[in-house]
C-alpha cells in the first residue's frame, strides 16, 4: 500500500479559526477512507497527517492542495511518498 505523509508545519501568522474546517477535512477523509492517521505535534508547531489509497504523489499533493490549510495558506504543507517496510 502506497502511504503520502503531509507535514504541516504552521506559518508565524497562523489563523486559528482554520483549526476546525481543517479537522473536518481530515474527518471527511477519514470517512472517505484516505486518512491513515493524524496528529498534532506537543509544542503546538503544526502537525502530520497520512494519506492512503491514492494512485500517486501527484494525486496526493491534488488533495492537500485542498486542504484549508493551504486554502488559507497557514501552514507549509509539505507531501512525501512514504515507503514502508
Amino acid at each position: 500500500m502506497k502511504l503520502y505523509l503531509v507535514m504541516a508545519l504552521r506559518k508565524p501568522d497562523f489563523p486559528a479559526d482554520v483549526i476546525g474546517p481543517h479537522k473536518d477535512w481530515l474527518i471527511n477523509l477519514k470517512i472517505e477512507g484516505q486518512l491513515h492517521m493524524a496528529g498534532g505535534f506537543s509544542d503546538g508547531s503544526g502537525g502530520a497527517y497520512v494519506l492512503k489509497n491514492l494512485d500517486s504523489l501527484k494525486q496526493a499533493r491534488a488533495l492537500v492542495a485542498t486542504d484549508p490549510l493551504a486554502l488559507r495558506d497557514a501552514s507549509e504543507l509539505t507531501v512525501h511518498e512514504w515507503v514502508t517496510p
